[in-house]
């Protein structure tokens, strides 16, 4: 039997720092990244070209350290150094299952990381190695989801893909309203008019303006990241 085609050559897979979890607390749960890592190897088994989004809530998020009372700068600063731990972790699980892989950050730390350059990344891409980006854009006030629009952009992935840890958009957070509604398709535009809060507006906005469409799905259910790369009918697509 002939191998599944997949509908997209490059992808670039958002992940939250969350997704590294697992069942802690707090911190990166080393059992569920290298589960990602194998679904991961999986979906470059078809030929896919794969770039990775890490985010840091794992470890500090921004948002949080501002609530406390610290600098917006310095809060977030912290947060970028966060989403630089679980790249270095990322790659280590990725590397255990061998994938080649490229850890690209946007503050450079030459000791752990390559400097984020455009045209380096796409020939990683190009020679089949995982590209991890990190640190965001490098600067505060942007979330790492803007960082992945803006990254998608300028590798020219076809999709973005958006794990989470529900099925899709609804309209209103099922985990606390159990009549939330879940859209298989939704418009850039009304994700921006309902507040929907599945990627910021600025990441959302950038994503319309260039036509790149985004695919939400669970990535805690095995195999949902091959079957988005595949096409097949998962999550809520936005276009």
């Amino acid at each position: 039997m002939s191998e599944p085609k997949p509908a997209y050559h490059r992808i670039l897979l958002k992940l939250s720092g969350e997704s590294l979890l697992g069942k802690l607390p707090y911190g990166i749960d080393f059992n569920t990244a290298a589960s990602i890592a194998q679904e991961i190897k999986d979906v470059r088994a078809l030929g896919v070209e794969v770039a990775i989004m890490i985010g840091g809530g794992n470890i500090f998020r921004g948002a949080l350290g501002t609530d406390e009372g610290m600098d917006r700068v310095a809060a977030d600063q912290i947060g970028l150094l966060a989403t630089i731990m679980n790249g270095i972790a990322l790659q280590d699980a990725l590397e255990k299952k061998g994938v080649f892989t490229r850890h690209m950050s946007a503050l450079e730390i030459r000791a752990v990381s390559e400097p984020f350059i455009r045209r380096r990344a796409i020939r990683h891409l190009e020679k089949g190695r995982v590209v991890i980006f990190s640190a965001g854009l490098g600067s505060p006030y942007f979330t790492t989801d803007t960082a992945a629009a803006l990254r998608a952009l300028e590798i020219k992935a076809e999709t973005i893909l958006k794990a989470t840890k529900v099925d899709g958009i609804y309209t209103a957070d099922p985990l606390k309203n159990k009549k939330a509604k879940k859209f298989t398709a939704i418009r850039y535009i009304d994700v921006l008019k309902r507040g929907l809060t599945v990627m910021d507006a600025t990441a959302i906005s950038l994503c319309k303006d260039n036509n790149l469409p985004i695919i939400v799905f669970n990535l805690k259910r095995e195999g949902n990241i091959r079957r988005a790369v595949l096409g097949e009918d998962i999550g809520t697509k936005v276009t």
